[in-house]
């Protein structure tokens, strides 16, 4: 077993702004250089016929098998937010649970692609939200922007809440989620002027998306 060479905290600028893609995207990059890796998904809250698809598919895209208790250490049914639906079922989340899981995949990887939830100061108990998780966790931040009307504010103002917890901001991924998304390129312009970290690529809408496709928009030679 390999001890961790290094690792990633995927977080976005919302829900639903292709964390999970862009985690399973970076994923099979690594994976294609020949790295072993496997992806985490900490907290998964929202079950579709029985299974939760994010992990599903961060499984799919790693090549290290593992418990998914260790991928997932807290699978909640209800898709609201991961606090209230953790109280619901009765469970508190502990970020040392989290850490410990951490601790085993990253002796069995090269890299572990930590997917948050939510956006990046969503609670996740009555007192620590998910910028404490990656503080807990010590990993190196990418920041998915969904591009859509109003990506920008929510985009810089997550840059700010990432920078304040003294985690390095690796960089920034555009992730096309609005097909209809006008004056795309000026966004992304803006966003490259205001945010003094590297675009690590812009990920074109593709419905069904194709990893092996869509991992060649992804480039992490800036760091690793």
């Amino acid at each position: 077993m390999n001890s961790i060479k290094a690792g990633f905290f995927v977080t976005g600028t919302d829900t639903g702004v292709g964390k999970t893609l862009v985690s399973s995207l970076i994923l099979h990059a690594l994976s294609t250089r020949g790295k072993k890796v496997v992806g985490m998904k900490p907290i998964a809250a929202g079950k579709e016929n029985g299974k939760w698809l994010d992990v599903e598919l961060l499984q799919t895209a790693g090549n290290v098998r593992v418990a998914y208790e260790l991928m997932c250490p807290y699978a909640l049914d209800q898709a609201v937010a991961p606090h209230i639906a953790a109280s619901q079922e009765g469970v508190e989340i502990d970020l040392a649970t989290i850490n410990s899981a951490f601790q085993v995949l990253k002796k069995a990887a090269d890299y572990v692609v930590v997917e948050g939830v939510g956006g990046f100061l969503v609670p996740v108990n009555s007192y620590q939200d998910t910028s404490n998780m990656a503080q807990s966790l010590g990993l190196p931040v990418i920041l998915v922007v969904g591009m859509r009307l109003g990506c920008i504010n929510h985009a810089l103002l997550t840059v700010q809440a990432v920078l304040r917890t003294g985690l390095p901001l690796l960089g920034w991924i555009a992730n096309c989620i609005d097909p209809e998304m006008q004056v795309l390129e000026e966004n992304i312009m803006a966003l490259q002027h205001r945010i003094d970290r590297p675009l690590l690529g812009t990920v074109p809408y593709n419905s069904p998306p194709d990893l092996r496709v869509l991992s060649h928009f992804v480039d992490l030679s800036e760091v690793i």
